[in-house]
């Protein structure tokens, strides 16, 4: 039968694969150029952080580094206020993720049932403050009444819920998790705790390991509840220091020229030198979670 169909048309397959050849031409082309395009900021901000300031500023640092130089790195490290905060953020993000999933995952399982006594008013009530913010005064209001201004309370306990993980959480569960199963351990005399944490939780990985992931990097690249919550530096975290750092070498008030000259070529590479410092983590740890990064785009949209 094949030999016939080969002898009826035998250019068929010879133009399918034509064609198949140029479509993943074209296909690596514009992936490329879309690469190139991602990566090549990336890029520059790493060989800028090492290159001559004035070659920076002059243009002339395109595709290589131009005359390397550490004094950025240098001076961002020598200061003890960055180790303290890599240090703080450290602690921050590891309370926001363990707070985080205690939250998240039992009230996405609780929205996911639809047995739950107002289950709708209660969708209802997590949806409004995504839309809607009381602002910075009554937040701020709320912080101080609670006593929690200049603690790191005032950045952990804000962070902890996110209702865009909530919903997903709740989709999750409510896609993944076959109600047989359920009612098997209802059958075999699991209470709802029992079954919830010995059936639902083993079985939730790949949606804490999302969770988690998605928590560590928000908490991780924050800065503003820190900029207005905290007094004391010593409690700042990464990026609030760098930021304290990028404006301070920005400072020009009472200088000569070439004070003022010198400070701006430091700020500059300074702001190269402090977006690779806060990367940095991230940077090494997304080897190891890229899965996490696409099945968390693609988790709980298809439904049964």
């Amino acid at each position: 039968m094949k030999q016939g169909i080969n002898k009826i048309n035998p250019g068929a397959v010879t133009r399918i694969k034509r064609g198949d050849k140029v479509f993943f031409f074209v296909n690596a082309v514009f992936l490329g150029l879309l690469a190139i395009l991602i990566l090549y900021p990336l890029y520059f901000i790493v060989i800028a952080a090492i290159s001559d300031p004035d070659a920076v500023l002059a243009g002339k640092v395109v595709f290589c580094p131009v005359n390397i130089t550490w004094d950025g790195f240098r001076k961002v490290f020598e200061r003890k206020d960055i180790w303290t905060g890599y240090r703080n953020t450290i602690v921050y993000t590891a309370e926001t993720v363990v707070l985080s999933l205690l939250v998240t995952i039992p009230a996405g399982w609780a929205l996911s049932r639809k047995k739950l006594p107002f289950r709708k008013f209660l969708i209802v009530f997590f949806i409004i403050p995504m839309f809607f913010g009381g602002g910075l005064i009554p937040f701020y209001n709320v912080m101080s009444r609670l006593h929690l201004i200049n603690t790191s309370g005032a950045i952990v306990l804000p962070a902890i819920l996110s209702v865009w993980n909530l919903f997903m959480t709740k989709t999750f569960f409510e896609s993944s998790i076959p109600e047989g199963l359920l009612e098997a351990a209802r059958i075999d005399g699991a209470g709802k705790i029992r079954t919830f944490l010995f059936i639902v939780v083993p079985l939730s990985k790949a949606i804490m390991a999302v969770m988690a992931l998605y928590y560590a990097v928000g908490q991780w690249n924050s800065y503003f509840n820190a900029m207005i919550f905290l007094q004391d530096e010593k409690m700042y975290p990464l990026q609030l220091v760098l930021k304290e750092i990028l404006i301070a070498s920005e400072s020009t008030v009472g200088g000569s020229g070439e004070t003022i000259l010198q400070q701006y070529r430091l700020a500059n590479q300074l702001k190269y030198v402090s977006v690779i410092v806060s990367s940095i983590p991230v940077l090494c740890l997304y080897p190891f979670v890229q899965k996490y990064f696409a099945q968390g785009v693609m988790i709980g949209s298809l439904k049964d």
